[in-house]
């Protein structure tokens, strides 16, 4: 919960391409941690051996991740500036993707907390999506991350590897293992969109809450009819809101059965109202979500309570 508040808050405060540059500054690295930790209940900041995270505060202990011994702590505030300096200003364009992937690992590399570093890192590659306008609300990166964590950690790894002979690169750093990384990054960006074009087809949407009802109707028995699939499919298509008379009017039922079925739709969250009179919008309930959206999250596939 604290993710998804701090992730709407962040996803306001740094909109627009403007707003990418200014993400790429220590400022904006302490406030992701910030609005995250800050919405946590302080027995949530204790770490390993009594330590203590402060919400937006630089570490001050030196720390090390596996085979990694990240900067020392007192060169933290230099090491991100210059980190914001090197991608600060690629902001169009391939570039600025290629910039995105390789600052995700740069700032873990540079480990500045002392933990939560890794969800830092990763609500800033979606923040940094978010401002330049590719993802518009319908697609994040954070999904793949999840899906394929060990070669996520894998690939982070390999990429704190010092230079491997002359040829790769020329800083301290292993070029090839972090054009891999960039790799890695680019290819779930892609695959994401791809999942989510799928996810939102408007011929199997169709289908899908059509499963949906006949499910609700002959399993449940909630009172929730298959009449409803046109006027819901019209609803997922066009995001409008209708007046009550007009979804029934859409349903091709009697009046008194119409507004049985608009009252059983209401009650299972297929269609939502801001008062009881009030013209419905779709609703998406999570006990649907395998029907509508498969494979979209593990919660979504598995039996919710009704």
């Amino acid at each position: 919960m604290a993710h998804i508040e701090a992730e709407a808050a962040l996803e306001q405060r740094y909109s627009g391409e403007a707003a990418v540059a200014t993400l790429y500054s220590p400022q904006a690295v302490q406030d992701v941690h910030r609005e995250l930790f800050g919405r946590l209940p302080a027995q949530d900041w204790e770490v390993n051996q009594g330590q203590t995270v402060v919400p937006g505060q630089w570490r001050d202990k030196e720390v090390s991740v596996g085979q990694h011994i990240a900067p020392a702590a007192a060169h933290v505030p230099e090491f991100l500036a210059r980190w914001a300096q090197r991608y600060g200003s690629v902001r169009r364009g391939e570039a600025a993707l290629v910039a995105m992937a390789c600052a995700h690992h740069r700032l873990g590399w540079i480990h500045p907390f002392m933990d939560g570093n890794g969800r830092v890192m990763r609500l800033h590659t979606h923040l940094v999506l978010h401002a330049l306008g590719l993802s518009n609300g319908l697609w994040s990166p954070l999904r793949g991350f999840a899906r394929s964590q060990e070669r996520y950690d894998l690939l982070l790894a390999e990429a704190d590897h010092t230079r491997r002979g002359d040829l790769d690169g020329r800083g301290n750093l292993s070029e090839q293992a972090l054009v891999a990384w960039a790799d890695y990054v680019l290819d779930i960006c892609l695959d994401q969109v791809a999942f989510m074009q799928q996810m939102l087809d408007f011929d199997a949407i169709k289908q899908r809450i059509e499963g949906a009802l006949v499910y609700e109707g002959t399993v449940n028995k909630s009172g929730v009819r298959i009449e409803s699939l046109r006027a819901l499919h019209y609803l997922f298509l066009s995001g409008e809101e209708l007046g009550r008379g007009e979804f029934k009017a859409m349903l091709g039922l009697r009046d008194r059965i119409a507004t049985d079925a608009l009252g059983a739709l209401v009650k299972r969250g297929f269609l939502r109202s801001d008062s009881p009179q009030g013209k419905v919008r779709l609703g998406l309930p999570q006990h649907a979500l395998r029907f509508l959206f498969p494979k979209l999250w593990p919660e979504a596939e598995a039996d919710a309570v009704v």
